[in-house]
């Protein structure tokens, strides 16, 4: 699947602009776009890559159970986290790393996650509404839609005020959308006129199951059949992804209903790092994504602008700076107590919780300093 006459492109992937009947409409956001907003764009895309990369390199060295690399997608990440405000709920999936960063989760807590010493990685109210990842494919977009619902209910959403209005926005791939999961989020979603944007990443695969096996027409088209509009955009094209979602969640946040946006892009590592995409796609489509690169196309169209050498190099060197601090603090993370997962089971104090977490800590207190029974 690729791009078609459809799909929504401001950037060209050479990295110069163009125009089309169907980009006109999302252009104003574009405009009003500062150079500052502009390099935040390309500064955050190359960041969470150097974190991505680094990332990777501590699983294979045996510092987390598990990685679920990004690369490839930044722009549609990046330019629709940019689009989301601050009252703005986000239901990530489990590879919205750029996401997290915009919202202010620091690295390490995704890093904790996936090393296996935190239950939930951060606290969404202290990280700007950004909800915590799910590995359950497709469950989160029934949390997404429940949640929604209920800023509807309480009055949050339609008043005509569009610096208090609130929507969500929930991240999920070509694979969820196989799952029923998705589809009743949908039509609870489009039953109820939820304040909220269903954002799929299109990476192509499903783990080893490619979208053309899942769907036999454009995914940005089914949700028509639960009632909710939607539309296509080049997940590359950070600018494209901006101002399609920006557009969107007005629209979702004034009254108007759910919406849904299916962003082309590829994922251009394995789906997790126990995966080995070598086994099931061919090398030649992987270059095919590999010259769309979202970070050279955005740095082409700003070279164009007059952006220069230092610019690139700062970032860059940001970009390491990271690495490097996440690597020294991951070295020095430290495993938590056993007993700090019965602490957070439920919202208050719970008896069947305290009494277990007594019988743990008595039981460990049965063993000698030998690590034997006493």
């Amino acid at each position: 699947m690729s791009y078609t006459e459809a799909t929504i492109q401001i950037l060209s992937p050479e990295g110069s602009l163009v125009t089309s009947d169907a980009s006109e409409e999302y252009l104003p956001y574009i405009d009003a776009l500062s150079d500052d907003q502009l390099r935040e764009f390309h500064r955050h895309m190359v960041v969470i890559r150097g974190f991505d990369y680094e990332a990777a390199n501590l699983q294979r060295q045996g510092e987390m159970g598990l990685w679920v690399p990004s690369v490839g997608q930044e722009a549609a990440q990046v330019g629709s986290g940019f689009a989301a405000k601050r009252q703005d709920h986000i239901f990530p999936a489990y590879r919205e790393h750029a996401i997290a960063r915009i919202r202010g989760v620091d690295p390490i807590d995704i890093v904790r996650l996936l090393r296996g010493i935190t239950h939930g990685g951060w606290n969404p109210a202290e990280n700007g509404n950004f909800h915590l990842y799910t590995l359950v494919i497709g469950a989160h977009t029934l949390h997404a839609t429940g949640y929604a619902m209920g800023i509807a209910l309480d009055g949050k959403s339609g008043t005509g005020n569009p610096e208090t209005d609130e929507a969500v926005i929930v991240y999920f791939g070509d694979g969820s959308t196989s799952q029923g999961d998705v589809s009743e989020a949908m039509v609870f979603a489009a039953s109820f006129q939820t304040p909220q944007v269903f954002f799929l990443q299109n990476n192509h695969w499903a783990i080893s199951v490619p979208v053309s096996t899942q769907s036999r027409t454009p995914l940005y088209l089914r949700p028509s059949g639960f009632g909710i509009p939607g539309v296509q955009v080049d997940g590359n094209d950070v600018l494209a992804s901006y101002a399609v979602t920006a557009k969107n969640l007005d629209e979702a946040r004034s009254g108007a209903g759910p919406r849904f946006i299916e962003a082309l892009t590829y994922r251009i590592g394995a789906h997790t790092s126990s995966d080995d995409p070598t086994k099931y796609r061919l090398d030649s489509d992987l270059q095919t994504w590999v010259a769309r690169d979202p970070i050279v196309r955005f740095e082409t169209y700003l070279r164009s602008r007059g952006e220069g050498d230092a610019f690139f190099a700062e970032v860059q060197q940001e970009a390491d700076d990271l690495a490097a601090d996440i690597r020294r603090r991951t070295l020095t993370l430290e495993n938590p107590p056993a007993s700090l997962m019965f602490d957070h089971v439920y919202s208050e104090p719970h008896p069947l919780m305290a009494e277990e977490k007594a019988r743990l800590t008595a039981y460990e207190a049965s063993f000698d300093t030998n690590g034997g029974q006493a």
